[in-house]
């Protein structure tokens, strides 16, 4: 009944000084606020890097050519990966392996009167199966086709919009790509854009097409990717790339290879330990200013110590304890710090949907990170509460009755 009593006061006191008591949280309400800001942007990263790499495949590898050295130190060009290369690993791995070659560059399209740069994918046909492409309209092209050369090409799910025709009157036209005339066999369904990788925005042809009658006879692939049927055979993919890789290069066992194999797993474990960092180094920001926050509960705190040492004299003498007095200056400052959380909980996720709506920054609130911000609030009021309370506590009552 007491501690309620003390507790009664304590919000008394609060109310009865509200507009002091609202400034002097603002400093806690804008440092939760951030934190929340900061904590939600990171998780939004973490998760737009999780859906593009599911997106991708965590069983699918990608392999790419080393830069070349000259004098020890490495220059633009690389070493080469060529579709013969990808033939011999699609024969070695024994069914193991999905293999698929690419060659990209961003080339120019036009339709009519529009015009429009993308970026052109030359691919085997079992590219569509790896990354669980599916059309709106069309087809797919055929093996085939990329022996015959031929120009086809299977449209994004954007280009029709860029090239300004329906995409039920562009599937059977021709195109002009990079001048040269290809039939529209299929438009695919939407992906969505993830941080750079958009294949809605791409123009998928045949990679024997894209060497020879588009790219001059380039025979340099930009990749080779790799699906495992099981992410358990993981490992034994990897010694199978190394092994064949090895065998078309003429790279002896224990010499250095010229290529890299890269799991998509790994991929994402890298940017997620980076984007954690990124995150923690925001929070670490924003979290100063609930440092200055709790300084000026302090300050305000010692302040009402110093205001109302004359009622504290007099709660004394009517026989209240330290730890009566100390308690209740424990709770003012708990509460306005408590207050101060919600209030920048609820400011921190309003900012996190305006990032969200305005700049189009993929966020995501963590309720985790909403208690723990909420711990944090009450507990920098009673870290900078404790002072003032047991200066409070302290005072003798014949002084404090003495004060004016």
């Amino acid at each position: 009944m007491i501690a309620f009593e003390i507790v009664m006061v304590a919000l008394g006191s609060i109310r009865t000084n509200w507009l002091r008591s609202i400034l002097t949280t603002l400093g806690v309400v804008i440092g939760i606020s951030a934190v929340i800001a900061m904590v939600s942007l990171g998780e939004g990263a973490q998760r737009s890097v999780a859906d593009q790499i599911d997106r991708m495949g965590t069983n699918v590898l990608t392999i790419r050519a080393n830069q070349r050295h000259f004098g020890g130190v490495a220059t633009g060009d690389t070493e080469d990966l060529t579709v013969d290369d990808a033939e011999a690993l699609r024969d070695a791995s024994r069914g193991l392996l999905t293999i698929v070659p690419q060659i990209s560059s961003r080339v120019q399209l036009a339709y009519l009167r529009w015009n429009s740069s993308n970026q052109v994918v030359g691919t085997w046909p079992e590219y569509f199966s790896i990354y669980n492409h599916e059309l709106v309209l069309g087809r797919f092209f055929t093996p085939g086709e990329n022996q015959g050369r031929r120009r086809v090409a299977v449209l994004g799910h954007e280009i029709p919009e860029s090239l300004g025709t329906a995409l039920e009157l562009l599937v059977g036209a021709t195109i002009q790509i990079r001048g040269q005339p290809f039939k529209v066999i299929g438009v695919l369904a939407e992906k969505g854009d993830s941080r750079g990788f958009n294949p809605d925005n791409q123009v998928f042809i045949p990679i024997a097409t894209a060497q020879y009658r588009l790219f001059g006879g380039r025979r340099r692939l930009s990749s080779i990717l790799a699906q495992v049927t099981d992410i358990r055979q993981m490992d034994q993919a990897f010694a199978d790339i190394d092994r064949g890789l090895r065998r078309e290069h003429k790279i002896a066992p224990g010499s250095d290879v010229d290529f890299t194999v890269r799991n998509s797993a790994e991929l994402l474990e890298t940017a997620n330990e980076a984007t954690a960092t990124f995150t923690l180094l925001l929070a670490g920001i924003a979290a100063i200013s609930l440092l200055v926050g709790g300084i000026g509960i302090m300050n305000i705190m010692l302040v009402s110590v110093t205001e109302r040492t004359r009622e504290i004299g007099i709660r004394k003498a009517l026989g209240a304890t330290r730890n009566a007095i100390m308690f209740q200056f424990l709770v003012e400052a708990t509460v306005l710090c408590g207050m101060g959380g919600v209030l920048g909980v609820a400011a921190g996720i309003g900012g996190s949907r305006a990032m969200t709506r305005i700049a189009n920054w993929e966020t995501a609130v963590s309720g985790d990170a909403i208690l723990v911000a909420l711990a944090f609030s009450i507990a920098i009021g009673l870290f900078f509460g404790i002072w003032p309370a047991r200066r409070a506590a302290r005072l003798d009552p014949i002084d404090a009755l003495r004060y004016e």
